[in-house]
């Protein structure tokens, strides 16, 4: 069974700092693009960060600088380390898994094959 399972969330105040996992099971993780997405309240679902599968990354405008993704392929585990973070990043965090065409991790934000439940972040002012 293909799984991705989101964790780390929680709330912060703004200029803090969190760290999102997401475990991945049941399908060969080192072959696949990964991404986190984001969807605010009353907004469409966005793309924030994409690595794919030789490592090489890609981040939305809204979030360079102050967010890291990486990968641990031993671990079959994505991270999204998020520093300085903004109110405007209060939002349930998704991860996501593409098979990986070799079209660089631009192509990564699109027709995502395996999506986790989500961890919900809160950033106060």
């Amino acid at each position: 069974q293909k799984q991705l399972v989101e964790s780390g969330g929680g709330s912060v105040q703004a200029g803090g700092s969190l760290r999102l996992s997401c475990a991945a099971s049941g399908y060969t993780y080192s072959n696949y693009c990964m991404g986190w997405f984001r969807q605010a309240p009353g907004k469409e679902r966005e793309g924030v960060a994409v690595i794919d599968s030789g490592g090489t990354t890609s981040y939305a405008d809204s979030v360079k600088g102050r967010f890291t993704i990486s990968r641990d392929n031993a671990k079959n585990t994505l991270y999204l380390q998020m520093n300085s973070l903004k109110p405007e990043d209060t939002a349930m965090y998704y991860c996501a898994a593409q098979i990986d065409y070799g079209l660089g991790p631009a192509s990564c934000y699109y027709d995502m094959d395996y999506w986790g439940k989500g961890t919900l972040v809160t950033i106060s002012s």
